[in-house]
């Protein structure tokens, strides 16, 4: 007796102590999902009763048990809104509790409402309804940052401000362009969001475990009741398919990057280096140790959520990776991931929209920076092609030397004597410094896409029109 005592003391410190009772302890904790997936509530609720009532309508069950199983659903909906609904852990997930609920209060007619469907098939509907709505949601929050967006780029349409490559000035642009810019990358998430509903948009529910059912059942009815457009054609595909969760994720991983490459330009436009914006003390912090800061902190916080919703996406798909068809129960892992790239994203759009209208422009900033590093450079190279009829690569050349007397005197281009310039190449003429300003030089971009303040407004109205 003794060994067999040391045995067991020996299997419960290899559990460690938060497993006291053993291996049983250890699979309700990596079995259990009621700790997240509780989030599935009102659409477990909501396709139970459209089970239900699919059910009675094909004589399945009696009419009087529809009614009491509808009547208990819509009480459980009641509690667990009011919080009054206790949920268990050894029930699993928020099938089981709400079923085991659901026999409480109305008896054994509960137990007909599993017939003709399976938790695979269930929890595929849970998920799938649950992921329409987040996506609804975040085409409503692409849409008003995307508003945001085009009020600002009306207001600043004429607003010059620096254009980069590699973070180098290259050619001046307007402030409204570089906001059209974010408009038709947060417009291609929007079409990816609406993608994905349509994606989706078929029901699981009737699948079953794997195989469907020999009960006389009418999915078509109970996509329609839902909400969907129709109902799945593969009943293995069915209860093995996340695509859709998979597909939201990618969404949010593009989309988080999107609202990085942003999130940066604030950080560095907020410098005092740049100072091409301010934030308000709304999207703002102060250090602990140094009374003249105000920190972005808002904008980094963004920026730093790609991180996490990039990692939603990577651990979803290598759960998904090697599974053999059709259901397998490492697919629970699935709704932590995607909970969490929701919730992140929403706030993170909901955080930008909020910096976009809050922030002040300093267009004197941003028109003293447009100048420097002599970017009307390519302007003097095209008017030496459109004026003077060289070649562009000579009219480069020409440049490139005007840049370099330029450098050399310690001035901009516009400020060269006109000697000097004619020195370089005689066909230089005094209308050559009517190109030579920033302003000039923006309204000159008339090319479509391009950056001339006529344009932007014209694109402005277009995706007004569009939203």
């Amino acid at each position: 007796m003794a060994d067999a005592k040391s045995e067991t003391q020996s299997s419960n410190q290899m559990w460690g102590g938060r497993f006291a009772s053993g291996p049983d302890a250890i699979m309700e904790e990596i079995n259990a999902s009621i700790g997240f997936d509780k989030k599935l509530y009102a659409q477990d609720i909501r396709g139970s009763i459209a089970h239900a009532t699919m059910l009675a309508h094909q004589g399945i069950i009696s009419a009087e048990d529809k009614d009491k199983i509808v009547a208990g659903l819509e009480t459980i909906l009641k509690e667990i809104e009011s919080g009054t609904f206790e949920f268990s852990r050894q029930l699993e997930d928020i099938h089981m509790n709400v079923e085991a609920r659901l026999a409480n209060l109305i008896g054994p007619a509960a137990g007909r409402l599993h017939t003709a469907r399976s938790r695979n098939d269930q929890v595929a509907l849970d998920f799938r309804l649950w992921v329409k709505e987040e996506l609804q949601k975040t085409e409503r929050a692409l849409t008003a940052l995307i508003a945001a967006f085009l009020d600002r780029a009306e207001e600043h349409a004429d607003t010059v401000m620096p254009g980069f490559t590699h973070l180098q000035t290259a050619q001046p642009v307007t402030f409204g362009h570089h906001c059209m810019a974010y408009v038709e990358m947060f417009g291609r998430d929007r079409l990816r969001v609406r993608h994905a509903i349509e994606h989706l948009d078929e029901s699981p529910i009737g699948a079953a475990a794997l195989a469907g059912t020999g009960f006389p059942i009418d999915r078509h009815m109970t996509a329609k009741a839902l909400g969907f457009r129709e109902p799945t054609r593969n009943s293995i595909d069915t209860v093995s398919d996340r695509d859709f969760a998979l597909e939201f994720l990618s969404i949010a991983a593009i989309a988080a990057t999107h609202l990085s490459r942003l999130a940066e330009e604030i950080v560095i436009w907020s410098t005092p280096q740049f100072g091409f914006i301010r934030l308000s003390d709304a999207f703002s912090t102060g250090s602990s140790i140094m009374p003249q800061k105000k920190n972005p902190d808002a904008a980094e916080l963004v920026r730093a959520k790609t991180g996490r919703i990039n990692g939603s996406l990577i651990a979803l798909l290598t759960v998904m990776k090697g599974l053999p068809l059709a259901y397998s129960k490492d697919m629970q892992e699935d709704k932590e991931q995607v909970f969490d790239a929701a919730e992140s994203l929403e706030l993170a759009i909901a955080a930008m929209t909020g910096m976009v209208r809050d922030m002040t422009v300093r267009a004197d900033r941003m028109k003293a920076a447009a100048g420097s590093g002599y970017s009307t450079a390519t302007d003097l190279a095209d008017w030496l092609v459109r004026e003077a009829g060289l070649p562009f690569r000579d009219a480069h050349h020409v440049t490139g030397r005007a840049v370099a007397l330029a450098e050399q005197k310690g001035c901009e281009l516009a400020e060269l004597p006109l000697a000097e310039l004619q020195a370089i190449h005689p066909a230089i003429t005094d209308k050559v410094y009517g190109v030579l300003t920033v302003e000039a030089s923006v309204a000159s971009r008339t090319s479509f896409g391009g950056t001339a303040p006529s344009n932007v407004r014209q694109q402005v109205a277009w995706w007004r029109g569009r939203i």
